[in-house]
């Protein structure tokens, strides 16, 4: 890769003989000749800029349209691009009443020939989800910015600590060791806000990283040396609303730019309106057009301009970096005719890449609407691949709970959610998981019970769907209150000078309780056990219904090769169970081996022993 082209990554476009700073920007910053949509659309923001004229003088591209926005301060320069076989410049002349007068250069670089076909995250993965800020301060020097609103205080549970992108890089080895093979960050884009700036959720410049957590290249990097280990990198993005210092709220291009006039007006988080056949125009709007919160103003991508510009900026992040995925936040939020076209271009420029998107609701119905290649009621089509199993999530917690009168049997809640898979157009594909970043620890749900946490660790590296676990899962982290500063609490050895440090591998040294050492090494056992385990990412799926009162659970996976077997025993008391109601899949084997505790299972009598309170992880052979 040519220093030439390290160079251009920055975000200061390089414009000649610009005197005054007229123009202050223009967005994307560069593109890539060679995308399968050869089309950009170039915003161009500085002072009076739209009383220009703008010609094409030279360059591989055929100026298209200019369109002046309603603030003078804005034009929009549709252009159609070249094949180029190095980069190259494009550049632009502005006249005034027939006078030459600002000339502006733009780069087109060359698209990376195999960057089309890379694989996103999928089955065969397992994402460790980080909160940046939280994780590990690898460069103390960046956490204080001048200029930015908001200095670090790591006393305030909400404040900034300091996490950083080269932390993360510093932990690679760490994350891959325990058994991970992708990552997903939550928001590291400027988050230039007041209060609140380290979770990232209130973007103020869509084409910067947060100079907190690290540069633009810092990001390039952490993708590159993470992908030559294994690990795959997933972006948090945000297309339905932006932060209320974002750059460009003292000046929109257009006043329907933001929903609701400019002005706050709270979402009703009615989402099932979407879905509703009977919901009402107001109920609907309300929904999709009101603000998640009055410091995030909602974008409103019914304007073709913006729409344009948030999915130019998507595909922009995942040529620049590589990435392998996106989880998009707040899923149901934006326009929902937008969001379908949002996920095809990105998916028709990157046919085997993969999106999740976040639908925060426990009815398999609503999650399973977004979901491609659904034959949704009202002839909606979505092209989204992927999306967070939410119903799942909470019967794995409501699984765990202790049981309560004669017919209570949680294990049945765990059935029903699997039994409801039929609704999912591609249930493989869903990422599941026991909490994160905005809700409480798996730990604390489960009441600090170890084997409930086991069990639900076990379910999560057998179970069909993509595994995602919260950073600090491994070590049993909690938080006392609910309070979400203390859910996203510092990784314990992430900062200079903390008392434990669960970076190191010596268990000895780490500072861990007992049960911490445990659950760590429990969790990088099944996690590295999965890895090459075929017949977990592609294999088939059958559970059967709860038994011993419903309090036992048998589900596999298998293939023509092999077979996988989980048991869960959520009773106190040990289990005998009759295995002769599972020959139906494993057949005539006699014998299966414990992965976890590395022993031979006996299966010649058709009974096979459980200790309460505990999961095993079987393997056998066709």
């Amino acid at each position: 890769m040519s220093l030439k082209y390290i160079l251009s990554i920055s975000l200061c476009i390089f414009i000649s003989g610009l005197s005054g700073q007229d123009i202050e920007r223009v967005e994307p910053p560069f593109w890539w000749s060679g995308m399968k949509n050869d089309n950009v659309q170039l915003m161009v923001h500085g002072e009076g800029v739209s009383k220009y004229d703008i010609k094409l003088r030279k360059g591989p591209a055929k100026l298209l349209q200019v369109h002046k926005a309603e603030s003078p301060n804005y034009v929009f320069i549709d252009l159609k691009l070249e094949q180029t076989s190095e980069e190259e410049k494009i550049l632009f002349d502005f006249y005034l009443n027939g006078k030459k007068k600002k000339p502006l250069s733009y780069t087109i670089n060359q698209k990376i020939e195999a960057s089309s076909n890379k694989i996103g995250f999928n089955s065969s993965d397992v994402i460790y989800l980080l909160t940046p800020d939280r994780f590990r301060n690898g460069d103390p020097s960046n956490d204080a910015v001048e200029g930015m609103r908001e200095l670090p205080n790591r006393s305030n549970p909400g404040g900034r600590h300091g996490g950083d992108l080269e932390g993360i890089r510093q932990s690679l080895d760490y994350i891959s060791d325990m058994g991970f093979t992708a990552i997903w960050l939550n928001p590291v884009l400027e988050n230039d806000m007041e209060v609140y700036s380290y979770h990232g959720y209130s973007t103020t410049d869509y084409y910067k990283v947060d100079p907190r957590f690290g540069s633009n290249e810092e990001y390039r990097n952490l993708v590159s040396e993470a992908k030559s280990k294994g690990i795959k990198v997933i972006m948090d993005h945000i297309v339905n609303h932006c932060g209320s210092f974002h750059w460009w709220m003292d000046d929109l291009p257009y006043k329907d730019w933001i929903n609701s006039d400019n002005t706050y007006v709270q979402t009703t988080h009615r989402r099932e309106s979407i879905q509703d056949p009977y919901a009402s125009e107001f109920d609907q709007k309300a929904h999709s057009d009101g603000w998640f919160d009055k410091t995030m103003p909602d974008l409103n991508q019914r304007n073709p301009k913006l729409a344009r510009y948030l999915i130019q900026n998507t595909i922009w992040w995942i040529e620049y970096l590589g990435l392998s995925g996106i989880r998009q936040d707040t899923y149901p939020y934006p326009d929902k005719e937008f969001i379908s076209k949002w996920c095809y271009e990105i998916m028709n420029e990157y046919p085997n890449f993969n999106i999740v998107g976040e639908e925060w609701s426990y009815n398999p119905a609503i999650v399973a609407y977004w979901q491609k290649g659904k034959k949704n009621h009202d002839g909606y089509t979505s092209h989204l691949p992927s999306v967070m199993d939410f119903p799942m999530q909470k019967a794995l917690i409501d699984a765990m709970q202790e049981e309560t009168g004669e017919w209570s049997e949680k294990f049945a809640d765990l059935y029903r959610a699997l039994a409801n898979d039929f609704q999912y157009p591609d249930p493989k594909n869903l990422v599941v998981f026991a909490d994160n970043h905005d809700m409480s620890r798996i730990y604390k749900q489960v009441n600090q019970d170890l084997s409930s946490w086991q069990m639900i660790m076990s379910y999560l590296a057998v179970s069909r769907g993509i595994p995602q676990i919260y950073y600090g899962t491994e070590i049993l982290m909690e938080d006392p209150d609910g309070d979400h500063g203390k859910i996203r609490e510092d990784y314990p050895g992430g900062w200079e000078g903390d008392r434990t440090n669960a970076f190191l591998e010596d268990d000895t040294e780490t500072g861990l309780g007992d049960s911490q050492i445990f659950a760590r090494n429990y969790l990088k056992r099944i996690l590295n056990w999965r890895k090459d385990k075929d017949v977990i990412h592609h294999g088939k799926t059958k559970h059967f219904a709860p038994l011993f009162a419903g309090r036992t659970y048998a589900l596999f996976r298998y293939n023509d090769e092999e077979i996988v077997m989980l048991l869960m025993n959520k009773s106190t008391d040990d289990a005998e169970l009759d295995i002769s109601k599972y020959r139906e899949v494993i057949g005539n084997a006699l014998s299966a081996y414990d992965i976890v505790n590395e022993e031979e299972i006996s299966l010649v009598k058709d009974r096979i022993k459980i200790r309460g309170k505990s999961a095993m992880i079987l393997e056998l052979s066709r």
